[in-house]
């Protein structure tokens, strides 16, 4: 009987719950939006954010059009193969392409031309256009990114029955991510060709500049106030637990299963209160008592 009278000494139902709640409504809502701020400026000031980016590949084999038969193979076959361009994306050899590209960022404006020559009637050859060499220009900033550091920073997402892949990067900056992944995806357009019988691969979609992905700024604050709000309700509550103070008639009855007698009441009495003695009452009452 002891330790179930203990048991239900240090125990709160739920009416008790609302009340303290009730009473400590403000301490709770203090608690929980301040550390709502306190999450709100970790993920906005003191963690160093990541962006990422993303580019879109196709790979298609070109097929005969007239065999409506050989077509649907074909596309059956590169729709299983995606997983294995997923890794080669991810492989040695295209990412230190892509980690060359990064360091020297180039585009062609315009292609090189060979030489053209014309035979004469005699079977001489004559020079007709001389060759034209290729026109390059400069293309971006240039980043320093190993093929160990792309291997981290790179992923590859897939999505059943597409021909169609994604090449994500993360970076500390927005343009980064983008050059990355930009990277990657032109890196495995020009190698494929010489890794597997690929002849149509094309970038559907190319990477802009990444947003933000780490850090979550909402899911930092709604986090910060779930935890203040279940820090402090834990704090009013051991609290309430701990305290033995008697506050009213009910504790008494209900908790110590003690019989209520009665009340005393207190009155408070200043300290300029004093008892004056009337002598002439005194008097009086004297001589009645003589007369009688």
């Amino acid at each position: 009987m002891e330790q179930e009278q203990k048991q239900t000494d240090n125990t709160i139902d739920l009416t008790q719950l609302l009340q303290l709640c009730r009473r400590h409504i403000w301490a709770l809502i203090l608690w929980s939006v301040g550390l709502a701020l306190v999450g709100w400026g970790i993920a906005n000031f003191v963690i160093s954010p990541k962006y990422s980016s993303s580019a879109q590949i196709l790979v298609n084999q070109k097929s005969n059009k007239n065999d409506p038969n050989a077509a649907y193979t074909t596309q059956q076959a590169n729709m299983q193969l995606v997983n294995t361009y997923k890794d080669i994306v991810t492989s040695h050899v295209i990412l230190k392409d892509a980690s060359d590209r990064l360091a020297n960022p180039v585009k062609v404006v315009k292609k090189a031309k060979p030489a053209k020559y014309r035979t004469t009637d005699d079977g001489r050859k004559v020079l007709v256009r001389k060759a034209q060499p290729a026109v390059i220009e400069r293309d971006g900033k240039a980043y320093s990114v190993s093929a160990s550091q792309l291997a981290k920073n790179i992923s590859v997402a897939t999505q059943q029955q597409s021909q169609v892949f994604s090449v994500s990067a993360k970076a500390d900056t927005p343009e980064k991510a983008k050059a990355e992944a930009n990277a990657v995806a032109r890196s495995f357009r020009d190698q494929i060709p010489n890794i597997m019988n690929i002849n149509n691969v094309t970038i559907v979609a190319p990477a802009t500049n990444g947003v933000q992905s780490f850090p979550n700024v909402k899911l930092f604050t709604l986090a910060g106030f779930v935890v203040g709000l279940v820090l402090s309700l834990a704090v009013v509550i051991i609290r309430e637990m701990n305290d033995t103070t008697v506050r009213d008639d009910e504790f008494l009855t209900r908790e110590l299963g003690l019989t209520n007698l009665g009340q005393i009441a207190h009155f408070h009495l200043s300290s300029s209160f004093t008892i004056k003695n009337n002598s002439n009452m005194t008097k009086r009452g004297q001589s009645k008592r003589r007369r009688v």
